[in-house]
């Protein structure tokens, strides 16, 4: 009988990881991030210290780069918000992107709605009704998520995974469609909405709009939810303890369905302000990857609100240093995905390694 081969190395379990050590582990990663991308600046022929500038020191570079670095952030945010309770609740949504979409879809329709002469609706109270059709879209298509979940037990990964392209898609045929813009040229887009239902800057002579302050004040409102409210408690013990969750009298069910409307919601939020503030338009591009991208901002933050914040910046500066790089170094837009790419690879091994350790297999 042959003999098994077996691996000389395996995981052995640590121990209790130490609060230190857990916060440690996005540092260690994005440091190792910059050494990475600094050898990959070298084997496309480029100075390794002229690339780490354009991405670390470029974006900060007077008023208006510091407000294009803060306004890149603002999607990012409001989605990690959002995906952090679900991921603390074990409810995996991966579709945030599907519903930032449907949230500017929303909003976009409800913009061009509004934006007729003589239609007799303010431009205060037609931002009020662009955020709500934001939220509820977004909302409503995680819902969808949810259904499928608890009716028939659904995989969300898959579900709310498959339910981005369904959303792109109905993008695509609302600007080809009842949106378009009837003097764009046949382009697919909405026409230009008026300077009235556009969000108001916080700082003149920039873009970036009041949704900053909307996702910060947004950050401390969520932390005081998860850490100190009852629902915020029983969602996180229902993630870390189901067993314990069902003991205690919390419904698993109203985990589910909380969670993923709480991350539509906040998804559906962000794709209002997008077409509301740095577009001004309905357009098939409406998101570079936002959606996704947060996930890796909500694990950078360690699934909590405040560092949602943190890690929605370092996120930004990674996006604005892709574009610097583009057009100052000559490389190509898969740059920004490499660099997001090792950051997400190399936090993965960080928390790995954290909890577990690599031990020699003994020879029987």
């Amino acid at each position: 009988m042959a003999e098994r081969l077996s691996f000389p190395l395996r995981l052995e379990l640590r121990g209790a990881p130490s609060r230190t050590m857990t916060y440690l582990s996005p540092v260690i990663a994005i440091v190792a991030t910059l050494l990475l991308g600094a050898l990959l600046f070298l084997a496309l022929g480029k100075d390794p210290l002229a690339g780490l500038k354009v991405f670390l020191i470029d974006p900060f570079n007077g008023k208006r780069a510091i407000s294009e670095l803060l306004l890149k952030s603002v999607p990012l945010i409001l989605c990690a918000l959002g995906l952090a309770v679900c991921f603390r609740a074990s409810i995996w949504n991966i579709g945030a992107e599907g519903q930032f979409t449907v949230g500017a879809l929303c909003s976009g329709a409800m913009l061009v709605w509004l934006d007729v002469p003589g239609h007799g609706v303010s431009g205060g109270m037609g931002l009020v009704l662009m955020i709500v059709a934001g939220v509820i879209g977004g909302a409503l298509w995680a819902a969808i998520t949810a259904f499928l979940r608890d009716q028939f037990n659904a995989n969300e990964i898959l579900v709310s995974l498959m339910l981005t392209y369904v959303a792109q898609l109905l993008l695509m045929w609302a600007v080809n469609g009842p949106l378009k813009d009837p003097n764009g040229m046949n382009f697919p887009q909405s026409k230009v909405f008026s300077s009235e239902f556009m969000l108001p800057t916080l700082i003149s002579g920039t873009r970036l709009h009041i949704g900053f302050a909307v996702a910060i004040v947004a950050a401390v409102l969520m932390a005081i939810f998860m850490m100190r409210s009852l629902r915020g408690f029983s969602l996180m013990v229902g993630g870390v303890a189901p067993h314990a969750a069902r003991y205690a009298g919390f419904s698993a069910r109203s985990a589910l369905w909380v969670s993923l409307l709480i991350s539509g919601a906040f998804a559906g939020l962000a794709g209002a302000f997008e077409i509301a503030g740095p577009i001004g338009q309905l357009l098939p591009s409406v998101s570079p990857g936002y959606g996704f991208a947060a996930i890796i901002v909500a694990f950078i933050g360690r699934l909590h609100p405040i560092g949602a914040i943190l890690g929605g910046l370092i996120m930004s500066l990674l996006y604005l240093g892709g574009e610097l790089a583009q057009s100052r170094l000559g490389l190509p837009s898969a740059i920004t995905g490499v660099f997001q790419g090792m950051l997400l690879f190399l936090l993965l091994a960080c928390d790995t390694l954290i909890d577990y350790r690599l031990a020699w297999n003994k020879k029987v």
